[in-house]
């Protein structure tokens, strides 16, 4: 068996100049400030304040509360070494890995997820997802749910809003001086959709860029920042540096309180991990993922709405794509998969744990997924034991959001090959998020003929959740 969207182990590093400067770089405070003041531009604050006041005008209200946290798993993760293991399947269908039991009698997953499966009953895995028409970098029909996100086949798939932008419209931040949506661990844009057809007003906003909006000459940034007065009176300085250049003059009032939001209070806040007890810190712990979630579990909390974080060590086509122990920086199954997933295994259960903590799992929909699955047969591309692209079925799991879990969706024929019973579709999951956050299903934008574009398409909140 052989997906028809294989590529070469040349094929993630063509054109990335890995060792040229890209884009706005920053070498001075002057810099600084016009890459801070960029990113602002890129989420539109401005214009989004100006549509929140318009809609307080005319008296419509704008629902709050909940919120959504995608664990973007860039590069495919394979299912069948992650949730819907192959047990009594030959060696080279069923994986180098053992399985373990889980809380859902029956149940079993790979042997490096154990906190997953003592933690099922707060789960659900999803093992038949239809990911047809996916494929990645650009990674975008399973963060848009529309069929013709492919960037490799349609040039205009880019134009399709991703489920944060749709969410940042139509269900807004949950509190002011925060951005509606956020974007983390940005090594490559490709890996995340984006605003398209609804404009920059709706961008989600690049949470890396933070720091370097806060740093300061002499190295100072918001990581080395030992209290909140220091940082408040680092701002202080900031605020008044730009206040002399005349660049605050030249923003209307809505460019004004889009600035008081990342430079004020409650921005700082929400971006400073340091805040966190040092206990929860430790228990989240110090891999760069982990502290992503706790950032989003701290986003989320403050008022943020939707949050996405890619779970990458590099950019290429994501750290997921395991093709084979002898075609790196993917490595196989063996040394590439298997050091991820103790590291995915803790902090999806330490995320989902905090959220149940603090009494806001039922409001927070945690997702975890990429864009496809992998290949049932190993070796492939001469690989000693890697596995190929697969975009006829995945797996994905889901926690809170209030639905019902402690469950398993959907099967994979013996050979984890093709889906055997209840296809999910990515309109399906769609779907499910805007029930999740308020958003009417017949919701549609404008597409570059003006013509109305419905926000699902082929697609119904997936019943089992539902209760």
């Amino acid at each position: 068996m052989k997906s028809p969207h294989s590529h070469s182990e040349r094929h993630a590093f063509v054109s990335l100049n890995g060792r040229a400067r890209e884009g706005l770089t920053v070498f001075s405070r002057r810099g600084m400030l016009k890459a801070g003041l960029a990113g602002m531009a890129g989420l539109s604050l401005p214009d989004l304040l100006r549509i929140r006041a318009e809609a307080a005008a005319s008296g419509r209200a704008m629902s709050r509360g909940k919120s959504v946290i995608l664990l973007w798993m860039a590069g495919g993760p394979s299912h069948i070494d992650t949730w819907d293991p192959k047990p009594d399947a030959p060696r080279e269908i069923r994986g180098p890995f053992s399985t373990i039991p889980t809380k859902i009698p029956g149940v079993r997953l790979s042997e490096y997820l154990p906190k997953q499966a003592a933690m099922l009953d707060l789960m659900t895995i999803i093992r038949s997802v239809d990911c047809r028409f996916s494929n990645h970098q650009p990674n975008t029909v399973m963060q848009t749910a529309n069929l013709e996100a492919e960037p490799r086949l349609n040039p205009l798939a880019s134009r399709y809003p991703g489920f944060q932008a749709i969410v940042a419209k139509h269900h807004g931040a949950n509190q002011p001086g925060l951005p509606p949506a956020v974007h983390l661990n940005v090594r490559d844009k490709t890996h995340f959709a984006w605003s398209g057809y609804l404009g920059k007003r709706y961008e989600p906003f690049i949470g890396d860029n933070v720091s370097k909006l806060l740093e300061l000459p002499g190295g100072l940034t918001m990581d080395r920042l030992q209290n909140r007065q220091s940082l408040a009176q680092q701002m202080d300085k900031l605020r008044r540096d730009i206040d002399t250049s005349g660049a605050m003059e030249a923003m209307d009032r809505y460019g004004q309180q889009a600035y008081d939001i990342i430079a004020g209070a409650r921005a700082q806040a929400a971006f400073d991990v340091s805040q966190e007890p040092a206990a929860v810190i430790a228990r989240y712990g110090d891999h760069e993922w982990s502290q992503k979630a706790l950032l989003a579990r701290r986003l989320v909390e403050a008022g943020v709405s939707f949050v996405t974080i890619d779970l990458s060590n590099h950019s290429a086509s994501g750290t997921w794509d395991n093709h084979g122990d002898n075609i790196p920086p993917y490595g196989g199954i063996w040394n590439g998969l298997r050091p991820l997933l103790p590291v995915f295994d803790h902090l999806l259960t330490t995320l989902v744990g905090d959220l149940r903590e603090r009494g806001m799992l039922d409001d927070t929909l945690v997702i975890a997924m990429g864009e496809f699955g992998r290949s049932p047969q190993t070796g492939t591309q001469g690989s000693t034991d890697g596995r190929n692209h697969w975009p006829h079925v995945m797996s994905m799991t889901l926690a809170g959001g209030g639905f019902r879990h402690g469950q398993v969706i959907g099967a994979t024929e013996r050979d984890g090959g093709q889906i055997a019973e209840r296809p999910v579709t990515p309109g399906d999951l769609a779907a499910t998020i805007y029930h999740h956050m308020g958003v009417p299903l017949d919701t549609t934008y404008l597409d570059h003929q003006q013509r109305p574009r419905y926000v699902v398409e082929n697609g119904a909140p997936i019943r089992e959740l539902l209760g």
